[in-house]
């Protein structure tokens, strides 16, 4: 069982800032890959931005240059910083996560793989 918890949502003006946060916690042994997406119901998911475990990291067209995606390995958390805010940015911002669970013998080798996706945290731009 791996437990996501998002925060950092709100609402901000155009032009302003915001910070997300998701921290994974349970039975891991070891996590691949964090990243963001965004989807408005209707809408097809749009990536926002991951990490993967070595650092490297990919941002949708529309964020590129506004976003920056960063990591806490040793606290499995991972950040978005969102920088000069548009009103088309609104959208609900889900944390994914996909790495390796605990094997049933213990956390010192890795057991099936894992996806999970946070409950999402609402971002609003607006006057």
């Amino acid at each position: 069982q791996v437990d996501l918890v998002e925060s950092g949502g709100g609402l901000v003006q155009p032009g302003g800032s915001l910070r997300l946060s998701c921290a994974a916690s349970g039975s891991v042994y070891r996590i691949i890959g964090m990243g963001w997406f965004r989807q408005a119901p209707g809408k097809e998911r749009e990536l926002v931005a991951r990490v993967d475990a070595g650092g490297g990291s990919y941002y949708g067209d529309s964020v590129k240059g506004r976003f920056t995606i960063s990591r806490m390995n040793a606290e499995n958390t991972v950040y978005l910083q969102m920088n000069t805010l548009k009103p088309e940015d609104t959208d609900v911002y889900y944390c994914n996560v996909h790495g390796y669970y605990c094997s049933t013998s213990g956390c010192d080798r890795p057991g099936p793989h894992f996806e999970h996706v946070g409950r999402g945290t609402l971002v609003t731009v607006s006057e």
